[in-house]
């Protein structure tokens, strides 16, 4: 595997966004800290180091000369650093801040396929720029683009490139390495690495070629055990741990859901769970391994994907499909990953779950009357649920109106935030819901402010949503869970355990169901 080039874009929610590199430039999607944008192409045409308006930019272009004798004449030139970046995060719906559509993006013909994504170039050598992976996680925004070997036409599937599946594997090394322990590092943490990263490159990705991968076409060989003493350290594992011996597993399960109290249209809801570890073990190439089990009456984990350095599997593991017809004797676990960790924090597996209904139940109702909206939200805690949460929240936005003005709400449990100038209504719910597990809100809101509110080009006239933001420590829908004394480390210490488990959600919608909303036909899509 190959990669042609590679790009690190740091990030933070809530600004704007250009593409010239200031320190600080403005978008109505995302903020971008150009002072730590870093740009370099790994056996292509450049290595470009960018840090405010500094830049070192050193060229390759063998990788480059051989994509552009496998391609023929449908090759496609990488174009210059500020079309590319345009290009990038235009698909990723963090530019063009003016356009609330973008057609080669946003029409329904078109189906992304996320983490590889197209780039459409324009002028000398256009075309479309395939597969370009990107992976993101706190502020940073990763991107490369492998070399694909195969005729591009017709298109390979994405499954069958091994270049992907490296390609992927680099960018989630790098993004770890830069990362460090936590997902958002102070500048100073990130600086120090985005120095560091040249020469750490030089050893893990020589020319733009990942060490320590199999060649393609080889097939994988047993090798015979080595004593520790032995031992190589391979290219991947940029040094050993030193100290105190940890090995912390954390269980993270999302619910998403779009409810909308109506029996023509259908609920939907799905869960997805994800593992992450941090291995701080002493050796050159320790051994873990972790099981995942489930109570009796849990639900089958499903879809499961692992990380590249778990080195045995069960077949019958990743064999359960939510694509198949559930028929009762799917593998119900223990779910056994042994594994050789790398020293940074890394994503074990990832898995989703079919559970019979969602943690908690909605109804919303709005009815207009002149220039006020009357308004009945009731929200019910299913019993199967843990009645602890870290927060639990209610946001009620009120789009293509005036601005708030008088609101009167009554409230069976929890506190109300009114934010006039945002026509924004947050119900905070606290971390219980009452021994009634059933919770309501009612009332009436005038729109009667001297400027327009928000806009939203979906939600109009009764278009509209609660969505709920909750999480609840110590649980899991499916019932899935880590026990401690079932990670098994072989190593020369005795390593200290800590295990944990959480459900969250994410895009969680309760529509309004005397108007209209978005219906989804089939299943919802991760």
């Amino acid at each position: 595997m190959t990669v042609r080039g590679l790009w690190i874009i740091s990030h933070e929610n809530g600004g704007n966004l250009s593409i010239r590199f200031s320190r600080f430039v403005t978008s109505n999607y995302c903020h971008i800290y150009a002072n730590i944008t870093y740009f370099f192409r790994i056996a292509c045409r450049s290595l470009c180091f960018v840090m405010s308006c500094v830049s070192f930019i050193r060229r390759f272009s063998t990788v480059e000369h051989r994509a552009k004798s496998l391609a023929g004449s449908s090759y496609v030139a990488v174009p210059e650093e500020s079309t590319f970046l345009q290009l990038l995060l235009t698909e990723l719906g963090l530019s063009d801040s003016g356009k609330n559509y973008v057609a080669l993006r946003d029409d329904c013909l078109y189906r992304p396929r996320s983490p590889a994504l197209e780039l459409h170039v324009d002028g000398p050598g256009k075309g479309i720029l395939w597969p370009v992976l990107t992976v993101s996680q706190g502020p940073l925004i990763l991107a490369c683009l492998p070399l694909v070997d195969v005729p591009p036409d017709p298109r390979p599937p994405l499954a069958s490139l091994l270049s992907v599946s490296q390609g992927l594997t680099l960018l989630a090394g790098l993004q770890t390495f830069l990362l460090g322990s936590g997902s958002k590092p102070d500048s100073e943490g990130l600086g120090s690495r985005l120095a560091m990263l040249p020469s750490v490159l030089l050893q893990v990705c020589p020319l733009g070629t990942p060490l320590d991968v199999p060649l393609p076409g080889t097939p994988a060989t047993p090798t015979a055990p080595t004593s520790a003493g032995t031992q190589k350290q391979p290219a991947w594992k940029t040094g050993l741990h030193r100290g105190r011996a940890v090995v912390n597993v954390g269980l993270i399960e999302t619910v998403r859901s779009m409810q909308y109290g109506n029996r023509s249209r259908q609920d939907l809801w799905d869960v997805y769970g994800t593992v992450t570890c941090k291995c701080e073990v002493e050796g050159v190439l320790p051994n873990v391994t972790v099981t995942l089990s489930l109570p009796p009456n849990g639900s089958p984990l499903q879809d499961i994907l692992v990380h590249p350095c778990v080195t045995s599997l069960d077949s019958s593991i990743l064999t359960a499909s939510s694509v198949d017809n559930y028929d009762g004797s799917a593998f119900s676990g223990p779910y056994k990953f042994p594994f050789s960790p790398p020293l940074e924090p890394f994503r074990l597996c990832s898995y989703t779950s079919e559970v019979p209904v969602p943690p908690i139940l909605g109804s919303y109702q709005l009815k207009e009357e002149e220039n006020q909206l009357r308004v009945s939200v009731t929200l019910k805690l299913h019993e199967s649920i843990k009645n602890s949460f870290e927060f639990c929240n209610a946001h009620l936005p009120f789009f293509n109106r005036d601005q708030m003005g008088v609101v009167d709400m009554k409230l069976s449990s929890g506190q109300l935030d009114v934010s006039k100038e945002k026509n924004l209504l947050v119900w905070i719910l606290g971390q219980k819901f009452p021994k009634s597990r059933e919770v309501t809100m009612e009332g009436k809101i005038s729109f009667s402010g001297p400027t327009p509110g928000p806009s939203d080009p979906l939600c109009t006239k009764l278009t509209a949503y609660v969505k709920l933001h909750f999480k609840v420590p110590d649980m899991t829908l499916s019932g899935c869970y880590v026990d401690q004394h079932s990670v098994q480390v072989y190593s020369s210490a005795k390593p200290r355990i800590v295990t944990s488990r959480e459900l969250q959600s994410k895009e969680y919608y309760i529509w309004n169901s005397t108007g209209t909303a978005p219906v989804s036909s089939g299943q919802m899509m991760m």
